[in-house]
């Protein structure tokens, strides 16, 4: 085992502390197909080197402005690994960068992968970057590398996590954010696919002990509810801003509407959401239930059906609404940019109606 003491005179190889090079070498073979979709026309060179070669054409642009952003998956692996299911969560991993890039207005670049796990399996680790590409390409960026990392004796033979870092670029006169937003925009919802990757350590202790493959009233089984991939909205907010106005848009992650939309707006002004535009989706209901968990901590938890937001002129909102429907989104008006005293509770700069 990794963790037993060495025998004095005993000759030791990377092999005895528990690092398989071997499957390493697996790997990179098993992705070589799987790799080549995922790129962009910037990209020079391939996967393996020390770094990912990107020839940014700055020619493109006036004023370019590169935007980076880094996260992970959280404790979704651990669902994901008990149901032997792993490509999901490479999606998972590429969305939760790039739609925190494209709130900035940014285009996603390039990406790059870091997985650690306990015990190398070449076979998983293919499924896992199989969806990390797969990611990559509904975001229209390149994967330019990654790093996977043996881990013996931390992390268990077939625990796992991931992380993730993207580059992105936007003219500096196109940066979206607090300061374009005034009083009597409108808030564009975005259907979310589900939880996305926030809440699952709440999840996880509302699920234990349950038959994860069993349906437990839901339409799938609740754990096809739960490993449903995080929708990557970048190439539709790309569209939406090329269509019309927009001021801001905001990923609604972990903290839910009352803890990011705060984050796009100026000082001074707060927004009204109308709980009454939208049904949450059966798994919140469910959640709740089951826990059971109070609405205030469902909304500061989870996206309760809304993963991306839209603050634009009130003149643009029927148009937004038909570009997004357009690209399959769902989309509706879910309330206002309002005035908002700053003597007020800053937590009061969110407020629900028709509750």
């Amino acid at each position: 085992m990794s963790d037993e003491p060495a025998v004095p005179g005993e000759s030791l190889s990377y092999a005895d502390a528990g690092v398989d090079l071997a499957a390493a070498d697996r790997s990179v073979e098993l992705l070589a197909g799987v790799l080549g979709r995922a790129t962009r026309p910037e990209v020079l060179g391939g996967i393996g080197g020390f770094g990912g070669l990107f020839a940014l054409d700055i020619h493109r642009y006036d004023e370019p402005v590169l935007v980076s952003s880094t996260d992970g998956v959280g404790t979704k692996v651990d669902l994901a690994r008990q149901l032997g299911i792993l490509d999901t969560v490479g999606q998972d991993l590429v969305a939760m960068v790039v739609d925190d890039l494209v709130v900035t207005g940014a285009e996603p670049l390039f990406f790059n992968d870091y997985i650690s796990v306990g015990r190398l399996d070449p076979d998983r680790i293919a499924d896992i970057v199989r969806g990390i590409a797969e990611g990559c390409v509904l975001a229209g960026c390149a994967l330019v590398g990654g790093e996977t990392a043996e881990h013996p004796g931390l992390l268990g033979d077939d625990e796992f996590d991931l992380a993730g870092f993207g580059v992105g670029v936007v003219e500096r006169r196109d940066i979206l954010g607090p300061d374009r937003v005034v009083t009597g925009d409108v808030l564009v919802a975005m259907a979310s696919s589900g939880p996305h990757s926030n809440g699952y350590s709440l999840i996880r202790r509302i699920v234990a002990g349950l038959d994860l493959a069993e349906l437990h009233g839901l339409e799938r089984s609740l754990g096809q509810e739960l490993l449903e991939p995080t929708r990557i909205y970048a190439t539709d907010c790309l569209a939406l801003l090329e269509a019309v106005e927009v001021h801001a848009l905001c990923h609604i992650t972990g903290g839910g509407l009352p803890g990011n939309l705060p984050r796009v707006l100026p000082d001074g002004l707060g927004v009204t959401v109308d709980v009454t535009t939208w049904t949450w989706p059966p798994i919140f209901t469910w959640l709740q239930e089951r826990g059971p968990v109070a609405t205030d901590e469902m909304w500061r938890t989870f996206n309760c059906g809304v993963g991306m937001v839209a603050v634009l002129p009130a003149s643009q909102c029927d148009a937004a609404i038909r570009v997004l429907e357009q690209r399959g989104i769902d989309a509706w008006q879910v309330g206002e940019v309002v005035e908002h005293d700053e003597d007020r509770d800053a937590d009061e700069r969110l407020r629900f109606v028709g509750v």
